[in-house]
């Protein structure tokens, strides 16, 4: 099977999962009653695969889908401000073909690189808790061992975290903007999420996110070139 194929197949498997109670419920609330700026619109309301090139050897590994983001758009990152900013920079930095992403199906695509999360539906004031979390690193485990992963790029402590328990590494190295440590055959890079609270007051700039994403480029062997 094609790694693409094994891909989607993990795909159908976590749009599918209802293991953990409270985040079912919450994310099809948040669906079933709906922002009022999407009103009209239909939320996706499920768990929210990763996507991207799946020959992709940079992650992005974000905390949990945004309740009117990525739970409204089923893709990450999709229809928010963080996405906004993330997108920007990997525009700039040749992972995207495209600086803005609204919609699934609004032509975005990424080159040698793969957007994924530690927890995959959208939990109540963005906390999941460390059973959910648990629950679900399964599935980036699997997709990390399908994928050919150089580098891992942590946005936040709640990914950088999760991603140091998925891999295994003793002791945990801190978190900081700019950390790096290897795990196993892969370089985890922390980098600050690009939160509204972050990207507002400059504690994020675009500089320096871009130049995180250069040093994940060059620390993957990822040429840079044309995004079609």
């Amino acid at each position: 099977m094609l790694r693409s194929e094994e891909l989607a197949v993990l795909d159908r498997e976590i749009i599918s999962c209802r293991r953990c109670p409270r985040l079912v419920a919450w994310r099809e609330e948040v669906a079933r009653e709906r922002r009022a700026s999407f009103r009209d619109e239909v939320y996706w309301g499920r768990p929210v695969p990763g996507f991207g090139d799946p020959e992709a050897r940079v992650v992005i590994f974000g905390l949990a889908p945004a309740a009117h983001g990525a739970n409204r758009t089923g893709r990450f990152f999709t229809g928010d401000r963080s996405g906004d900013f993330l997108f920007a920079s990997l525009h700039r930095t040749g992972f995207a073909n495209q600086p803005v992403s609204r919609s699934k199906d609004d032509g975005l695509r990424l080159s040698g690189l793969w957007i994924s999360a530690a927890v995959r539906c959208a939990p109540p004031q963005n906390k999941p808790t460390p059973e959910e979390r648990d629950a679900c690193l399964p599935y980036a485990a699997r997709e990390l061992e399908l994928l050919d992963a150089q580098v891992i790029v942590c946005l936040g402590a709640f990914a950088w975290d999760a991603a140091l328990r998925l891999l295994g590494k003793r002791p945990k190295p801190k978190f900081a903007h700019g950390a790096e440590c290897e795990a196993g055959s892969s370089v985890l890079l922390g980098c600050y999420h690009p939160s509204q609270q972050n990207t507002f007051t400059g504690v994020l700039t675009p500089e320096m996110l871009d130049t995180l994403l250069s040093r994940a480029r060059q620390l993957s062997g990822t040429r840079e070139g044309p995004v079609s």
